[in-house]
């Protein structure tokens, strides 16, 4: 079966930084759109960033743009979300997926999810 697991969060202080990663089995992430996804108490769930097979393409919340990195490793079959200048409005359950057919990223055409880890950013 088809597992997505989460690792990287925890506490970090406001400006500091985080790597979360996402390792995939069952799925080869190279042949596949990949989404970071993010919730926190109380709000919706939202799109964090996206990156394509086709064009290796990278898509980014304006939240976030010029903070965060998406990247991928094919030899590790796994992708990463390199988070810097961290603000305390960063702090959610951030969650990676995988959509197997489609170039885009939306939250209800995703078809693999992780668990999520939790990210913590507080003085």
């Amino acid at each position: 079966q088809v597992q997505l697991v989460e690792s990287g969060g925890g506490l970090a202080q406001p400006g500091g930084d985080l790597r979360l990663s996402c390792a995939a089995f069952g799925v080869t992430l190279d042949a596949y759109n990949m989404a970071w996804f993010r919730q926190a108490p109380g709000s919706e769930r939202e799109g964090v960033s996206c990156i394509s097979p086709s064009d290796n393409g990278t898509y980014y919340a304006d939240s976030v743009k010029g903070r965060f990195t998406v990247s991928r490793d094919s030899g590790e079959n796994t992708m990463y979300l390199q988070m810097s200048s961290l603000k305390p409005e960063d702090t959610a359950v951030y969650y990676c997926a995988v959509r197997r057919r489609g170039d885009s990223c939306p939250p209800n055409a995703m078809d693999y999810w992780g668990k999520g880890t939790l990210v913590t950013v507080s003085s």
